[in-house]
């Protein structure tokens, strides 16, 4: 049965990943939507499937650049694939990208875990410079502990080496520590090693890697201070 606050009653720190769990992936199309067209959904949608592929590909593949220049990449390949987007946005698309928008959970999540006394942070394979530009334009600062990227490492999540980065920065055990994140391979690779993997299901998906299961599932940001809905996995 989920317990009443699953995360502030059994762990020390709450790590979140950044990309379409704290800013809105999609956010940056949606500032120009109106020149991106009919095809902005479809668009936005390859730009950020590239993107996550192009990291698996390096990773498996044993080699590094960084997320900055996939980001660029995945968007090049959008704009071939719909050539009647006008490529001129490409400036304005990047732009908009280093200041996502947050959810608006997102600042009243983290100062409300940050008051019940636990330690805050981000894990993304975006590169620094990435992080701090869309943690300072979204006002986050002041409630995050850390600010972790895969850059260190030189991998990409899902490696093992990503979440050990977590564990150099803050003095606990995985188990101390619930990763929280709204992509499901991401959950799945949180809970391969050790933490207490919490799944943002936002849109409501099915479940995958079933021998992977988080630990929490919660529709949005709130579910960490509200304790799990009935229906949701919960072992915290």
């Amino acid at each position: 049965m989920p317990s009443s606050h699953p995360i502030a009653l059994q762990v020390k720190a709450v790590i979140f990943d950044a990309y379409g769990t704290l800013f809105d992936v999609h956010s940056a199309v949606g500032r120009h939507m109106g020149r991106v067209g009919a095809a902005a959904a479809a668009f936005s949608d390859i730009w950020r499937a590239k993107q996550l592929e192009y990291s698996w590909v390096l990773s498996l593949a044993e080699t590094y650049r960084p997320f900055w220049e996939l980001t660029e990449r995945a968007l090049d390949y959008a704009f071939a694939r719909f050539p009647n987007v006008d490529r001129s946005l490409r400036p304005l698309l990047l732009e908009a990208y280093r200041s996502l928008t947050a959810y608006p959970e997102v600042p009243a999540t983290l100062h409300t875990l940050r008051e019940r006394g636990l330690k805050t942070g981000i894990l993304s394979n975006g590169d620094p410079g990435m992080l701090s530009e869309a943690v300072s334009s979204a006002g986050l600062a002041d409630y995050l502990d850390a600010v972790l990227s895969v850059d260190a490492a030189k991998v990409f999540k899902t490696s093992p080496r990503t979440y050990e980065l977590v564990l150099s920065a803050l003095p606990y055990s995985g188990q101390d520590i619930a990763f929280v994140s709204s992509n499901r391979w991401d959950v799945a690779g949180a809970a391969a090693f050790g933490f207490k993997a919490v799944w943002v299901n936002r849109l409501g998906m099915p479940d995958e890697y079933p021998d992977l299961a988080p630990s929490l599932v919660i529709p949005t940001l709130k579910g960490l201070l509200e304790g799990a809905p009935a229906s949701a996995q919960s072992s915290l």
